[in-house]
């Protein structure tokens, strides 16, 4: 006797006949979405329209779009808010600002007498001295303009991190790293914890950074054990302008400090950026890995929108030259996403498109002139690992910042308690 239920393969007490309604159902409803989904291709085809709309529409809400900032114009460093959003809301407000001040003044002007109108065409006898004043400025902002500076790329990515939006709260308590002169070639010194063993790690990674060096801290018993101050005035007196130290667990990398040395010699050293490192592996353990050269590598920076998270891709871009050897065709990217910044590295090259392959298109989603029939590929170099950054000191670290000010961000467990609201 069948059964009652309401799937049409419950209602039979037959295996066999039970599998074969199952198999005419998932037909049936296979069809009826086949026949749905051309019908919806065919008034698309006449209905573009409708089709930008169903698209928009059927956007997945993930927890990136879902991402919440605080409220309010503070971009202090570890406020949690769009920097691009909040100049481009700045600047909305003081041209609304001017524009009723113009109105204003266009109010006042059409009451005053005649005699205002005579004094336009007077000379002041500062004038000629607002006059070199005036083209000293524009002398110096052309400079500024002329200093060293990454080339933009063709078709931006809309991820990209814009370091020219770093508000000036955060330029002024990091004015070794934000200045607006050229910038300085890096030299780097890369070292590890004390009594550590991954020492063929320690040099991959000094590998990646161009002009640097590592030198192994010793771990003989009668031998003098360096602290990591000595070690950054050692540096700093020598010219190098960042020392590295990486920390061990497990004889595997877990630790990733970086320490920026200022230049001049009055001022103290600072800031110190500490990582931890998840998911390390060497270039060796990839697959289809390739050898690096000595080219500068290009730097890609990706998802770092708050004020915490441009100060750690400028202290990422002080790490390498700012221009590039392109025909090296090797690439470092640092891409921020949920506050995991992933690290990889690669080399490319172009290649003719296959029949299969669409072209290369702009930021817009145009295809790029002269770039048809031509496609990219990658080839990973490695190693390949994932940062997440849990403090910033003012100083060398924690034992060598001192003032109310000496720990200017540190991570926190109640910070992750909001699955939606990230720091970088």
């Amino acid at each position: 006797m069948p059964r009652s239920g309401g799937s049409l393969s419950n209602k039979t007490g037959n295996k066999l006949h039970r599998q074969a309604l199952y198999v005419r159902q998932k037909k049936e409803a296979n069809k009826s979405r086949h026949e749905e989904r051309h019908a919806r291709r065919r008034e698309e085809a006449k209905d573009p329209e409708a089709r930008r709309e169903r698209l928009e529409k059927n956007q997945p809400a993930s927890i990136d779009k879902k991402r919440i900032w605080d409220d309010g114009d503070d971009d202090a460093l570890g406020a949690v808010v769009d920097v691009s959003q909040l100049k481009r809301r700045r600047l909305e407000e003081e041209e609304a600002a001017a524009a009723r001040e113009a109105n204003g003044l266009d109010d006042d002007d059409e009451e005053e007498d005649d005699d205002v109108d005579s004094m336009l065409g007077s000379e002041d006898e500062d004038g000629e001295d607002e006059d070199e004043e005036a083209a000293e400025e524009r002398r110096m902002e052309k400079i500024r303009q002329k200093r060293t500076q990454r080339n933009p790329s063709l078709a931006p990515s809309t991820t990209s991190t814009n370091l020219d939006l770093t508000p000036d709260s955060l330029a002024s308590q990091f004015q070794h790293l934000f200045t607006e002169e050229p910038t300085q070639f890096p030299k780097i010194l890369v070292t590890t914890s004390i009594n550590a063993t991954i020492h063929k790690e320690a040099q991959d990674l000094a590998n990646i950074f161009p002009n640097s060096t590592y030198i192994r801290r010793t771990a003989h018993f009668h031998g003098h054990k360096y602290s990591v101050r000595e070690i950054a005035k050692f540096a700093k007196n020598r010219g190098y302008t960042v020392l590295f130290v990486v920390g061990e667990d497990q004889k595997r990398p877990c630790q990733l400090t970086v320490i920026h040395l200022n230049e001049n010699p009055e001022a103290t050293p600072g800031p110190t950026l500490t990582y931890t490192i998840r998911n390390y592996q060497p270039g060796k353990a990839l697959l289809g890995h390739g050898n690096p050269t000595n080219h500068y590598p290009e730097l890609l920076l990706n998802g770092f929108k708050t004020p915490l998270g441009l100060l750690a891709a400028k202290s990422m871009s002080a790490l390498f030259p700012a221009q590039p050897e392109l025909s090296g065709r090797q690439v470092v990217t640092l891409h921020n996403q949920r506050d995991y910044i992933f690290f990889r590295r690669h080399r490319y090259v172009f290649r003719e498109a296959k029949g299969n392959e669409k072209n290369v298109v702009t930021a817009e989603g145009k295809e790029m002139e002269g770039m048809q029939g031509i496609r990219a590929g990658l080839q990973e170099i490695g190693p390949r690992m994932t940062l997440k950054l849990r403090r910033v000191d003012k100083g060398i670290g924690k034992a060598g910042s001192e003032g109310e000010d000496a720990v200017k961000w540190k991570w926190k467990a109640k910070m992750e308690k909001k699955r939606t609201r990230f720091n970088l």
